[in-house]
């Protein structure tokens, strides 16, 4: 439990907040920098407090929103969960997609990133459509196969891999209304998937087939060998 004191010192009962910070990319730890102060607080009495924070790496601002859990005489207990205000942006290597794709799944990460899951899981939805595409016929089959493997891998619950199959391989006739909702954990772990789906399609392939011409051209002659 977090709290505020009376003398507006914020405290945490267990460990430091450590997040990724949304200005390096870093996962660091974060120092509080400016506390509401307790008699506003318990004056007021809001649903929800809001800091700033200290990123340990860049010395950047960071903002969290916290839940006020209980108003005490001497301190102003905090709920352990916290929003961020802002949030690092998610990253992928766009530039081995399609074009088209790039374009959508850019989109969709900027979704992610926004705490938009349902619109995240629509733009999915057009990326693996557009990739579909791409791939033709046996292409979807193949990226159906390995969102299989994926299953077995990740030991997915049978209702979580059922999400992830209507969002990606639903039907263009079906309205998304009818497809499943999207919460932050599973829009989580939807990421993940696209992710794994998308390195394994097209980046994994495309900087293996540049890894094997560069060594093509940096082979040494037998000449140079023995010198």
């Amino acid at each position: 439990m977090m709290h505020i004191d009376a003398q507006d010192r914020f405290s945490l009962d267990s460990q430091a907040i450590c997040l990724t910070c949304p200005h390096c990319q870093s996962v660091t730890h974060l120092t509080p920098l400016a506390v509401p102060r307790f008699l506003d607080l318990n004056r007021r009495r809001p649903q929800t407090v809001g800091m700033v924070f200290l990123c340990d790496a860049c010395a950047e601002p960071v903002f969290l929103k916290f839940t006020a859990h209980a108003y005490g005489a001497d301190r102003v207990d905090l709920a352990a969960n916290y929003v961020e205000v802002e949030r690092a942006p998610e990253v992928f290597p766009l530039t081995y997609l399609p074009a088209e794709a790039n374009g959508l799944f850019k989109e969709a990460l900027g979704c992610f990133t926004a705490g938009c899951y349902n619109a995240f899981g629509a733009m999915c939805r057009r990326t693996a459509q557009s990739l579909f595409r791409e791939l033709g016929d046996r292409g979807k089959l193949e990226f159906f196969d390995k969102l299989q493997e994926i299953r077995d891998l990740a030991d997915l619950e049978e209702d979580t891999f059922a999400t992830l199959r209507a969002v990606l391989f639903g039907s263009d006739s079906d309205p998304w209304p009818h497809q499943p909702t999207l919460n932050a954990a599973r829009a989580g772990i939807l990421l993940e998937v696209m992710r794994d789906l998308l390195y394994q399609t097209f980046v994994r392939k495309a900087r293996l087939r540049q890894a094997m011409t560069f060594r093509r051209f940096v082979v040494p002659v037998p000449a140079e060998t023995e010198t």
